[in-house]
């Protein structure tokens, strides 16, 4: 399997959403073994989702999201897409 690169400029927003996904399960008061335990992850997956790690597959961000309650937010990326149907009209001219 091929090792993801993440540009470096883009890395803080990975790292942003670590750092949200952290804070939801500290407001949740869940512990990191509880969400690991009910996301099927091993806690050191959790920690790295929590780093903003580029390696960890999406399922297991979509897990760890499920278990927080936020599994709606993952339908959210790339869902407003300006640019793509700024190009879709031009062909339609």
């Amino acid at each position: 399997m091929k090792k993801q690169v993440v540009l470096p400029k883009h890395k803080n927003e990975l790292a942003q959403m670590g750092e949200n996904i952290k804070l939801a399960r500290k407001r949740r008061k869940l512990t990191a073994v509880q969400v690991a335990e009910r996301a099927d992850i091993a806690r050191s997956t959790l920690s790295l989702i929590e780093k903003g790690e580029p390696s960890v597959a999406m399922g297991a961000y979509f897990n760890v999201l499920r278990v927080l309650g936020l599994q709606e937010d993952f339908l959210k990326l790339a869902a407003d897409d300006v640019f793509g149907r700024k190009l879709q009209d031009l062909e339609l001219l």
